[in-house]
């Protein structure tokens, strides 16, 4: 196999800040194994876009390539189409998804532009591994160049059910684009298996089993690929200066109460808004939490242009205060709302301090949080897991607490028995999970994609 050539919405780092997630972590392993390339947007808008000077440098074999885009790309390809269709749709909200042709013909223009831009700087060895939504017709337009690369996909958000997306105007030749690819990899079993389904239901694919699809003479496999972190390098991260200290600012604030820790952006698929409702109801049906239990909510805001997270903010800021002004006491606040980031490090310490992790999305691709949180505890007194349904990783993670996010009062009742639970019960939980979380690191991750592919390839 030749070099690695990664295509992302961003790229990088490729030092690790201290706040580079997962991800960045394993494309960095995979790429400086074999000499890569790292292609994507710049994050910076200019008159020439993608027609401009192709910004470039190189660390640790590594050479990144990024192009800036206009305005109106800005406009319509990333803030349009990728987040006002696509996000919302793939994450079940057709409620809230915007559907204009211009936002269309702009994701597809900014495709083309990206695949024209990559294939002058292509190797015939190249092996080609593209990212998430921003890039689902990338495949296609490579195809239309005569670029006969393995090329790889994967989609790190939900893939919905057939009959959510079928809404999306034009699906249809979306998901057609997709089968350019020659494997595409989903978080889950079931995200892979809508993706089959809508290309047999809608496309007339035929099912050859064990994820592989023919498609007009043409093979293509879609399966599921759970992404990992570095479950044993974050739990490092918890022993470092940094986290010690802010266990120590922690468990002196809290003065040997419990508190329950939340870490999201700010979006309306975290189900921010049910998180605080259920908190409420477990103050209300189990008594003996008030002045004794406290939710801290980490949550820096996104993608704050868009009216759906001002409104979500708002909301979250008036629940805020309404729980704390119902149950406050002189000296203990319920919710604790911080609209700020904090380092891995930093939070690697909050997670260790925090007696119950609360990761309860209403859709999620995976939620890296969850595993984080586990990596961070201390195996002779762990925390528990409160965890959605509907996050990708509940279906690895069978041992935490799962819960319906949509219901207060379950959320509530799991929170309970989390906060209950017996010691030994808390270890055994998490033993199985830790050391799972290990076997199935960001590197095998990775490494499983990137053999498929060769297989495919062959």
């Amino acid at each position: 196999m030749g070099r690695l050539v990664v295509v992302s919405n961003r790229v990088g780092p490729l030092k690790d800040t201290g706040r580079a997630g997962g991800l960045a972590v394993a494309l960095v392993d995979a790429l400086t194994k074999s000499g890569g390339l790292w292609f994507g947007w710049s994050g910076e808008i200019s008159e020439e876009g993608t027609f401009g000077q192709l910004k470039t440098t190189k660390s640790r074999k590594v050479q990144m390539a990024q192009l800036d885009l206009t305005q109106a790309d800005y406009d319509d390809f990333y803030a349009g189409y990728a987040n006002r269709t696509l996000w919302p749709v793939l994450h079940y909200r057709l409620d809230l998804a915007v559907f204009d042709r211009r936002y269309e013909q702009g994701y597809r223009h900014v495709n083309e532009r990206f695949a024209i831009r990559l294939r002058s700087l292509l190797e015939p060895d190249d092996v080609v591994w593209v990212h998430d939504y921003h890039f689902l017709t990338f495949a296609a337009q490579m195809r239309a160049m005569e670029v006969n690369n393995p090329i790889a996909f994967f989609l790190h958000i939900p893939f919905p059910a057939p009959e959510i997306l079928a809404a999306l105007p034009n699906a249809g030749s979306v998901v057609r684009s997709m089968l350019a690819y020659d494997l595409l990899g989903f978080q889950t079993v079931r995200d892979a298996d809508n993706f089959r389904r809508f290309a047999i239901e809608e496309l007339g694919a035929i099912d050859l089993g064990d994820g592989k699809l023919e498609v007009n003479g043409r093979q293509v496999t879609a399966r599921s690929y759970p992404i990992g972190i570095d479950a044993e390098a974050f739990s490092k991260f918890a022993m470092t200066p940094e986290a010690r200290r802010n266990m120590a600012r922690l468990e002196k604030l809290l003065g040997g109460r419990q508190q329950i820790i939340g870490v999201d952006r700010i979006d309306y698929s975290k189900g921010l808004p049910e998180r605080f409702r259920a908190f409420e109801r477990l103050l209300e049906d189990y008594p003996e939490n008030r002045g004794q239990v406290a939710l801290m909510q980490i949550a820096p805001p996104s993608r704050a242009e868009l009216d759906a997270y001002i409104d979500i903010r708002r909301e979250l800021d008036e629940l805020t205060g309404h729980v704390n002004g119902r149950f406050a006491d002189l000296d203990w606040t319920p919710i604790r709302f911080l609209t700020r980031s904090f380092p891995r490090r930093a939070l690697a310490g909050i997670y260790r301090a925090s007696r119950v992790c609360l990761v309860t999305p209403l859709r999620d691709g995976m939620n890296l949080v969850a595993k984080e949180y586990i990596a961070a505890q201390r195996s002779e007194d762990p925390g528990v897991l409160v965890l959605s349904r509907f996050a990708g990783a509940a279906e690895g993670m069978k041992e935490a607490i799962v819960v319906n996010p949509h219901s207060a009062e379950e959320v509530a009742s799991g929170l309970q028995t989390a906060i209950t639970m017996p010691l030994e019960e808390r270890r055994d939980r998490w033993q199985i999970m830790f050391e799972r979380l290990c076997r199935e690191d960001a590197i095998a991750w990775s490494e499983s994609i990137m053999s498929d592919l060769e297989a495919v390839r062959r």
